[in-house]
């Protein structure tokens, strides 16, 4: 594989694409200014705005949200894996039927692993635009979001309509659900019912991993995140690990799956048998399978980078408090 060819499956940053009319509460009041990225895999996005960088199948999907300060993402659920890492900003996740049974404030390079079957949200409670990278479980991510009811109610009042097929109608476009087609029907409160509310006790310690700590259990060995025995042990369909400066692969190997990487500090060179690339905080990057590389700080100073390996866990739910 030459340089050209590697390049086509690495999103820069700086060429990411975002859409501002992804999902259903993209006109609220709190929630407008936000903006959704889908880099690898299909997404969830409800938007056919929504454009796609690399749509080959991973076994998992890469996206992002960029928001600026006060800026919410409205409650919802999946029925996958939902994994976020912090780019830059500070974000305060929380969950639950209304938000307010428990939350935890994520700093830039810290990572969550919200389960799966809970109403959660999440906002940049920064003072700058803000930054998270998610991984979503299955190559469908679990066929879409799961709104709470006041969110597509919020949504109708601002001109959106979400579709029982999944798709968004905005009326400030001047669309309206086609002949035939229902809106998306409110849970019931017995649904409701079965979507629990743990508290932050019960969540933060079997979730989130902080990145000084990460930092520091990668200083011999990369540091096993998200896995079956993992620092948050889950077998969600995919594997995370983070390598730092004593931890960077020097010696070529290869896996027999397609690996996505995902810098988080630093800058980072991944060489392999026809050239090198330079990875930046921000960008993404998949190594085809078989493909034996290196991977290693490509300047001093402080680096960490997550790794991210589908496995052949099946991506329905995972952990539950």
């Amino acid at each position: 594989m030459n340089r050209q060819e590697m390049e086509a499956r690495i999103v820069r940053y700086a060429d990411l694409r975002p859409c501002k009319t992804a999902f259903i509460d993209a006109h609220t009041p709190g929630s407008d200014q936000k903006e959704n990225f889908t880099i690898i895999g299909g997404g969830v996005s409800e938007s056919p705005d929504q454009h796609v960088h690399i749509p080959l199948p991973h076994g998992f999907n890469i996206g992002a949200a960029g928001q600026p300060p006060k800026c919410r993402n409205s409650l919802h659920s999946h029925r996958t894996a939902e994994v976020f890492f912090v780019l830059s900003g500070r974000w305060r996740f929380f969950w639950g039927r209304w938000g307010t049974a428990g939350e935890v404030t994520l700093d830039p390079g810290d990572i969550i692993n919200i389960p799966t079957g809970m109403f959660r949200g999440f906002e940049n409670i920064g003072t700058d635009y803000g930054m998270i990278m998610a991984i979503l479980g299955g190559d469908d991510a679990g066929g879409g979001v799961i709104w709470a009811p006041q969110v597509i109610e919020d949504a109708r009042d601002h001109g959106l309509i979400l579709a029982e097929t999944g798709r968004l109608y905005d009326s400030h476009k001047g669309e309206q659900l086609p002949d035939g087609v229902a809106p998306m029907s409110l849970l019931t409160e017995q649904q409701l019912k079965l979507f629990p509310e743990p508290t932050t006790a019960e969540v933060v310690p079997n979730a989130v991993a902080r990145y000084l700590d990460l930092m520091a259990f990668s200083d011999r060995a990369p540091a096993k995140v998200i896995g079956a025995d993992a620092l948050l042990a889950d077998r969600p369909g995919f594997e995370v690990d983070f390598l730092s400066r004593p931890s960077a692969q020097t010696q070529a190997a290869a896996s027999d799956k397609d690996t996505v990487l995902m810098p988080a500090t630093g800058h980072w060179r991944v060489s392999w048998a026809d050239g090198s690339v330079t990875l930046n905080p921000g960008d993404t990057a998949s190594i085809p399978a078989d493909i034996a590389y290196t991977l290693e700080p490509a300047m001093t100073g402080e680096a960490g980078i997550y790794r991210v390996i589908a496995t052949d866990d099946p991506a329905g739910p995972t952990w539950r408090p």
